[in-house]
């Protein structure tokens, strides 16, 4: 129900099952796809259960070797594809976009609804893939294995990805538009949140390097069913072209992953902080150069696969590189604490998580993309533990700590603020105990992809799986808490944080156009104040 004094909100009209399965306003979308995405996450999380059960103990004693394919697939698949790359974009950016810029909603409405419709598609394809006994590939899908020997059900999930690399070009070209053209009087280009610019620049991303995987996919296809010769070299074709064709895309997908999460993680600092973000315009400049220089270091993730030595080196360098700008933003947070007048919610808990989780796992990149070491950590642990200190670690604690900072927004309602602390912390342990012993493993030379290994790798994959416990505790502690704040959590006022960003101007919930009237942005999206910070340091004492 709507506050008396408030106007009504979208999450009160129009009613009906009907109304959100056919709607056009963007937060409701996000919704859709928070939803969607919630319980894509559960599902890869229980494969993820499964993989590290079977690594507990050398032997392998839970899954076939088969069976244990099939489970890193599967995880792989669901939590890059239909958890990872749409999550901060599609939910957080569909409901906050046109809230940060002061429009009524997305350029494209229609297409934002089709967007969604699109990823459902896909993941129904996935799931059958799945009740049909699921595919062997990982989620690489390299090639001649893809193409030539699995015979399981590849075809499935790369129709599955393939359709659902549609929903994010969708959603990127809405995106560009909507920032080219709908932003509110007086807001000029810097004057635009940081969140804003990482959708920006991870649209762009979207846009350029989808199509190229969705390409790839269409290759496999026609080469596994009507024996076309492309990558195999018996027929005339190349196993090598695959992997620049999938890397061309995927090293950028990995900024379509962490772009959105700095976004994040750079509204809740300054916010927490009290402070005028570090650096404002040179965290923009790093942004945009992490997503250009991102299109060319495909090639890192190729040391080991007979490419020339010269490519290797360019790459390697190129790597070092694209470290610049990351580095910078991580600088600029750093110096956009000092001397702030920090508090802890469980917003900057995650944020603060994020920083630190992001550095080791930028930290451990340079190790990969040194070609010597490169050599002898391929296929190893130590790739999987930089992968997911960087993905899961830094996205998903970007993600959480999103979701908490914008949940009295969206919902109106307060959640239970030290049970959200409490998960934020159990996270950040869970998460380093899971795999802060993997970088040893593999530098130890423990391979991925095995089911059963040699029992002197297994104390620290006891510790792992341990960790993997604690980790998983911690993920569904807010799906408890949340879903509680929605029935008896406390009302929320319309900004709670005091935060200064233009989506914190209007009701919470806001109305179903956002604005009551279009609002006209005078300054910069962090106007926090030194006074502001010692009024609140005075009241808390």
């Amino acid at each position: 129900m709507p506050h008396a004094d408030s106007p009504a909100s979208f999450l009160d009209t129009p009613t009906g099952f009907r109304s959100w399965l056919l709607t056009h306003d963007h937060k409701r979308i996000g919704i859709l796809y928070a939803i969607a995405i919630t319980a894509f996450f559960f599902v890869g999380g229980a494969a993820a259960v499964l993989i590290r059960t079977e690594l507990a103990t050398p032997q392998g004693d839970v899954l076939t070797a088969d069976g244990y394919n099939e489970a890193f697939t599967v995880h792989g698949v669901v939590m890059v594809w239909f958890f990872l790359i749409p999550s901060i974009p599609s939910v957080l950016g569909n409901i906050l976009l046109p809230l940060m810029l002061g429009a009524r909603d997305l350029a494209f409405p229609r297409l934002n609804l089709a967007s969604w419709y699109l990823y459902a598609l896909g993941g129904i394809f996935t799931i059958a893939c799945l009740i049909a006994g699921g595919a062997d590939t990982g989620w690489t899908f390299y090639t001649p294995f893809s193409t030539l020997f699995s015979n399981s059900n590849v075809l499935l999930v790369v129709v599955g990805v393939f359709i659902v690399g549609f929903s994010s070009i969708l959603t990127g070209l809405n995106f560009i538009v909507t920032i080219h053209r709908m932003r509110a009087p007086g807001m000029h280009w810097f004057r635009m949140p940081l969140f804003a610019w990482t959708m920006y620049a991870t649209s762009l991303v979207m846009i350029l390097a989808t199509p190229v995987l969705s390409m790839t996919l269409v290759l496999i296809g026609l080469e596994r069913v009507f024996g076309v010769g492309i990558f195999d070299p018996a027929l005339g074709g190349d196993p090598l072209l695959f992997q620049h064709l999938f890397w061309f895309y995927s090293h950028p997908a990995v900024y379509i992953m962490v772009l959105p999460a700095m976004g994040v993680v750079s509204e809740i600092i300054p916010c927490f902080v009290r402070k005028r973000i570090f650096g404002y315009r040179f965290m923009i400049y790093s942004i945009m150069a992490i997503a250009i220089v991102g299109f060319f270091v495909w090639g890192h993730h190729m040391f080991v696969s007979g490419q020339s030595m010269y490519a290797g080196i360019v790459f390697s360098l190129l790597s070092f590189v694209v470290a610049i700008p990351s580095a910078i933003k991580v600088f600029n947070w750093t110096a956009t604490l000092y001397k702030g007048s920090i508090t802890f919610e469980a917003p900057m808990l995650y944020a603060l998580g994020f920083v630190g989780l992001f550095l080791l796992g930028g930290l451990t990149g340079l190790f990969l993309a040194a070609t010597a070491l490169d050599v002898h950590l391929t296929d190893t642990y130590f790739v999987v533990a930089h992968f997911h200190y960087i993905m899961v670690g830094g996205a998903v604690m970007a993600y959480m700590g999103g979701i908490h900072f914008w949940w009295p927004k969206v919902t109106g309602r307060l959640y239970p603020e030290a049970w959200a602390r409490f998960a934020a912390i159990l996270m950040f342990f869970g998460f380093n105990f899971t795999f802060l012993p993997q970088f040893v493993l593999g530098f130890l030379g423990m391979p991925r992809r095995y089911h059963s290994y040699d029992p002197e790798f297994g104390l620290l994959n006891a510790f792992s799986s341990g960790g993997a416990a604690v980790l998983a505790t911690a993920y569904l502690l807010p799906l408890g808490y949340l879903s509680w704040s929605l029935f008896y959590g406390a009302r929320s006022p319309a900004n709670p944080w005091a935060a200064t960003g233009l989506e914190w101007q209007t009701s919470s919930p806001p109305p179903t156009h956002n604005f009551l009237e279009t609002p006209r942005v005078d300054g910069g999206p962090y106007e926090y104040s030194p006074s502001q910070a010692e009024a609140e340091a005075e009241a808390r004492a």
